[in-house]
């Protein structure tokens, strides 16, 4: 018997495609239908990146899960038939009907196993045309193994079988059948035929639908020319180093005219409020002389970069995407500090302290950079101040 899970439920599933094809983000789509962001990952994966047909218009005409949690609440407690029906709203014929198709054999009545019966008694699926007609899913495979889009392949068999129907085939059956596994078609593997390679299907956003997640940032390019020069110490660049399986994270600083660095300490997560409060309680704990701005890349830990720049008196500049070089000294410190926090290990396990003694050690190397100063030689005096 097939059992129950969340994916099963589309009052919960649907919104949460509907969301990501809007243009949010996985763990904002994750949260407004009441999970997390890796539960929704293992339903995009499970579905090849293509959002399901089944319950996407969610008329009401099938019970749902939490008609059906009612129902199993009201069974067990005795009610009638008609009580329950009336409590929910659905007809007296439906509610038995249910309870005779769904309950075990000793008459009991679950919400979450009759909810599966349910769900693997309506799966009538069409056949794929690929699936059947194997001609046709020879010629396909044929071409994208000669790297052939699905458009140019769909163009292509109209133009050879211009009076054969039967032998055309949408660019986006194709997809369907590469991405969506239960479809039983096209071999996943033929993915990488594709000009992406991907072997999961993403939402295509038009320019400007996906909604920015910090609000009123302020770009890099109006950020002081004396930051660009590194003339004038107190410009510093930030960024995140990440855990295993996105767990963890340890907060970097690096001041940009010494690469004198600093690290916060995110022993449980790395969400807008947690990097907030480590970040201003860090940079307070520099003179105000080396406080004079701040530049991030446009990650979603900085949502209350505003917060930030108020408490911690300096200002914030976010760069540009995709151009880390916009953080150069920043992107060369997180590499030499991959040596204490290799990726893929658990970074929540380091204390404070670790964390101090790892920043005074890299800044106790003599840099060429600085003529074979070290970064502690070139701020001490500031830090002095």
């Amino acid at each position: 018997m097939t059992r129950f899970n969340e994916a099963m439920v589309p009052e919960v599933v649907q919104p949460f495609w509907a969301a990501m094809q809007r243009g949010e983000f996985i763990t904002e789509a994750a949260d407004g239908v009441g999970t997390y962001r890796k539960k929704g990952a293992r339903w995009i994966a499970a579905a090849g990146g293509v959002r399901p047909r089944r319950g996407r218009n969610l008329k009401g005409r099938c019970l749902s899960f939490a008609e059906r949690e009612e129902i199993a609440i009201g069974h067990a407690s005795g009610e009638s038939v008609r009580m329950v029906a009336d409590r929910i709203g659905r007809s007296a014929s439906t509610i038995s009907r249910e309870l005779r198709r769904n309950a075990d054999e000793a008459g009991r009545y679950r919400a979450t196993s009759a909810h599966a019966l349910a769900w693997e008694r309506a799966s009538r699926p069409k056949p794929a045309k690929l699936a059947v007609n194997l001609v046709l899913r020879a010629m396909v495979e044929e071409y994208l193994a000669l790297r052939y889009s699905p458009e140019q392949i769909a163009g292509r068999l109209r133009r050879e079988f211009p009076g054969q129907p039967e032998m055309w085939v949408s660019t986006e059956t194709i997809y369907q059948s590469l991405y969506v596994q239960s479809r039983g078609a096209l071999r996943r593997e033929l993915t990488v035929c594709l000009r992406t390679g991907r072997a999961m299907r993403r939402p295509s956003r038009k320019v400007g639908q996906r909604k920015n997640r910090i609000p009123d940032m302020i770009n890099i390019s109006e950020r002081p020319a004396e930051a660009k020069d590194r003339a004038v110490p107190g410009h510093w660049e930030g960024d995140l180093i990440i855990g295993k399986r996105n767990l963890s994270a340890i907060g970097t600083l690096v001041e940009r005219t010494t690469g004198y660095t600093m690290l916060l300490h995110l022993p449980d997560g790395y969400t807008p409020e947690q990097v907030r409060d480590a970040l201003a309680a860090k940079i307070k704990t520099l003179p105000a002389a080396l406080r004079r701005s701040l530049t991030w890349d446009q990650g979603p830990e900085m949502r209350d970069w505003k917060a930030v720049r108020v408490d911690a008196g300096i200002e914030i500049f976010f760069c540009d995407p995709h151009k880390p070089w916009q953080r150069g000294t920043n992107e060369n410190t997180n590499g030499l500090l991959r040596q204490y926090f290799p990726k893929g290990t658990d970074l929540s396990i380091h204390e404070e302290a670790f964390l101090d003694a790892v920043a005074d050690e890299l800044n106790d190397r003599p840099r060429k950079r600085l003529g074979f100063a070290k970064p502690i030689e070139q701020i001490a005096d500031l830090l002095a101040s």
